[in-house]
């Protein structure tokens, strides 16, 4: 039995890469705290309930299970929470990251895949975003996600910790399945808010921002599926499982979406309207974050074949029709 253990594995991401791991032949340890993930979304492997910041539990852990590689997406990641409260995120994400690194390394659990995020990048506008773009966060979340990746970078140097990181750009979508989906409280994310306002669910969907320099005005994003985001990383655990070493990836398409785009395409999926309003810009927000993906596509062999705006509109349609997970 090769166990994986997922942190994070009861939330969005999580939960698609525990269903990868399982088919993938593996078995997927989560280990969550709940608070932001879903226990009804655990459905493909062992559950153990904790924060990270918990290091006797880590290390309980790692004993009973020994994952032969963790897979790391636990994390908070709103952008207005972490304006307003970034000692929260460097406890949680910095902190918590810290902790399951030694207990990780203490375990001898070499193989490690992090959750990173294009905000590391900043707001750098009118280019395309590669691996060697200089990192300029401009808030906590992308300010902790980058000091991950030195602290990954550190623990290679003093203990040869093997780490592949992903620098994610928008995730949007659902298992076509149906098994898990997309759903956060508070929600926050452009599709599914789309869909609750087509739904009646949210009298409106607020647009944040309307005079950006872009060619609608509206924020423009790269938005990848999430099962091809998942694929992603069972192709990243077996680059490191064949001792290719460690590397950092860029995971979107290449093709960046405004918000005015990608409400003209629900509306063809779903053949509603969809109820919005027009607010301003918010704190730590950025114009325009498009991905350069080809070291994914040429090193990993990754194919975001599902990364099409109407696909992974339809696929989170689908979910959102089936219901919502509960407490």
């Amino acid at each position: 039995m090769r166990n994986v253990l997922v942190t994070g594995g009861a939330g969005y991401i999580g939960s698609h890469a525990c269903k990868a791991l399982k088919a993938a032949g593996f078995t997927p340890v989560t280990l969550d705290s709940l608070v932001t993930g879903w226990q009804d979304a655990v459905k493909f492997g062992p559950f153990e309930q904790g924060d990270l910041l918990d290091r006797a539990l880590l290390d309980t852990v790692f004993e009973k299970y020994e994952p032969v590689a963790v897979m790391h997406f636990a994390a908070l990641s709103l952008v207005g929470e972490c304006m307003r409260d970034p000692g929260l995120y460097w406890r949680n994400n910095v902190a918590g990251s810290l902790n399951l690194i030694e207990a990780a390394v203490a375990a001898g659990c070499l193989d490690f895949v992090f959750s990173s995020t294009c905000a590391t990048y900043g707001d750098q506008d009118n280019v395309v975003l590669d691996e060697n773009t200089a990192q300029h966060p401009i808030n906590a979340y992308g300010a902790s996600k980058r000091a991950i990746e030195d602290m990954l970078r550190d623990f290679e140097a003093a203990h040869g910790l093997r780490h592949v990181i992903f620098r994610y750009f928008n995730v949007a979508g659902a298992d076509p399945d149906g098994e898990v989906g997309e759903f956060h409280q508070p929600e926050t994310h452009l599709v599914p808010l789309m869909l609750d306002a087509i739904d009646g669910k949210r009298d409106a969907l607020t647009i944040f921002g309307t005079d950006y320099d872009t060619p609608d005005g509206t924020c423009i994003r790269d938005y990848v599926h999430v099962c091809d985001l998942v694929d992603a990383h069972i192709l990243g655990l077996k680059w490191l499982q064949d001792n290719k070493g460690s590397r950092v990836f860029n995971l979107g398409t290449g093709a960046g979406f405004s918000v005015r785009e990608v409400l003209d395409q629900s509306h063809a999926v779903t053949n509603r309207s969809v109820p919005y309003i027009e607010g301003p810009r918010r704190a730590g927000d950025c114009t325009k974050l498009v991905s350069g993906s080809q070291r994914a596509m040429d090193e990993l062999g990754w194919n975001p074949h599902r990364s099409t705006m109407k696909q992974m509109i339809t696929d989170a349609w689908r979910w959102h029709q089936t219901g919502h997970y509960e407490r």
